[in-house]
């Protein structure tokens, strides 16, 4: 462990005296516990104390050497210290503020940290970090696509409350899905500013939990869309369920709802600020670094109820796609007379499930040489998902009052010739 003169100036100027700076090594995790249950290389923990003063805030970091002799490959490592009191059920948790990871060699993890407490490396299994050229890009792409996606959702709901039609099933399902992917934007947005904060606390879990939910409503959503239009086309376009709306409505938002209090109610700790790594490649090595997002801590759960959740739904929509594309085809088939309508609804199939379902099984392919290309197509399209949903509602409602005019005019004609 390396100290920086700051460390003792101060308190030196203001009163020359004796001072003690106290270091200690664990070689067990015994009384580092946390509700994780966290891996720490080597089970190393460092802890320094400048008498009994707080020290916090340094201008100039101490720096602690952890040296090793393992093969880390597929794991992120993250200099991290014991936040005392940060866990309901345990004494402390780990925590990376304030401490940046640097990698000089594959034996040499090099933590810099701007305050003096007990240190540890987090090993947790993951993909690689993020580099850090790619991390504005992204940044910038997710900012304008979100943005964008906000105000068409917005768009697309005032203009709905504006109209007052009264809505059938579709229009409810659209329009609620549209909800969903408003807050999903929002709350992506707020998240990563929240996460920075001083003091993320009960905020950022809040907003974790809130993402999580309109995450898991908005594939709800789509799994409804794939429903519907099984049923439309599964019945011939003659579909009755009583109370169809509100069930859809109390499925749609009760299910994800429900997940999220679970979790709460269980393990509240779930949700919180999420690090992900980031690396810098330099000549002596590779340097780690680390942003934040309010998001799911735990892997587990991340793992179940976000990639399991997605693939599910996704998978659903892509079975419905199938069986859909081939009823209108055989549909065609039985009718060239409906030709022009059957192209309409295919592209209906592929403008609800395709477009708006199965866009999150992008998220399944970020590995390899897929990682790169999936980072940016996932981010521009799911980012403009609210933006897409827009244009297909918007051409949709201008396709129907073609159809309504043109039936009109064929109806008036029929008329006169009468």
């Amino acid at each position: 462990m390396q100290f920086p003169a700051e460390l003792t100036r101060e308190a030196c100027a203001a009163r020359p005296r004796e001072l003690r700076l106290i270091c200690v090594y664990f070689f067990t995790t015994y009384f580092f516990q946390d509700e994780s249950n966290s891996s720490l290389l080597n089970n190393y923990v460092l802890g320094a104390q400048l008498d009994h003063s707080h020290v916090d805030n340094l201008t100039e970091p101490v720096n602690i050497s952890f040296w090793h002799n393992q093969s880390l490959e597929g794991y992120t490592l993250t200099c991290v210290f014991w936040k005392k009191g940060a866990s309901k059920h345990h004494w402390g948790a780990w925590s990376p503020e304030g401490c940046r990871t640097e990698q000089p060699s594959p034996s040499q993890v090099l933590c810099h940290c701007n305050h003096l407490t007990y240190f540890a490396v987090l090993m947790q299994l993951s993909p690689a970090p993020l580099p850090e050229e790619l991390q504005a890009p992204l940044e910038y792409v997710s900012l304008v696509g979100c943005s964008i996606s906000v105000v068409a959702s917005l768009l697309t709901i005032v203009l709905h409350l504006y109209v007052r039609k009264p809505s059938d099933a579709v229009t409810h399902i659209h329009m609620n899905l549209q909800g969903s992917v408003l807050l999903l934007n929002v709350a992506f947005l707020l998240s990563a500013t929240a996460a920075v904060a001083p003091v993320p606390g009960p905020a950022c879990s809040a907003l974790a939990a809130t993402l999580h939910f309109a995450l898991l409503s908005c594939q709800t959503w789509t799994a409804i869309e794939g429903f519907n239009l099984y049923l439309l086309l599964g019945r011939v376009y003659n579909v009755y369920i009583r109370r169809y709306a509100l069930k859809l409505g109390a499925l749609g938002w009760g299910v994800p709802a429900l997940l999220v209090l679970l979790l709460l109610t269980i393990e509240s700790s779930v949700y919180g600020p999420r690090v992900i790594p980031i690396s810098r490649s330099l000549e002596n090595g590779t340097i780690i670094g680390n942003t934040s997002m309010c998001w799911l801590c735990s892997p587990v759960v991340h793992q179940v109820l976000v990639m399991g959740y997605s693939g599910v739904t996704s998978l659903f929509n892509l079975v419905v796609l199938a069986w859909a594309l081939w009823a209108l085809r055989r549909l065609w088939a039985q009718n060239r007379a409906l030709s022009g309508r059957a192209c309409r609804d295919a592209v209906t199939v592929l403008g609800l499930t395709v477009l708006l379902g199965t866009t999150w099984s992008l998220a399944f392919f970020s590995f390899g040489i897929f990682l790169l290309p999936q980072l940016f197509l996932f981010t521009i399209v799911n980012s403009l998902y609210g933006f897409f949903l827009f244009l297909w509602l918007f051409f949709q409602r201008c396709h129907s009052k073609a159809e309504a005019k043109a039936e009109m005019e064929a109806f008036s004609s029929s008329q006169m010739t009468q």
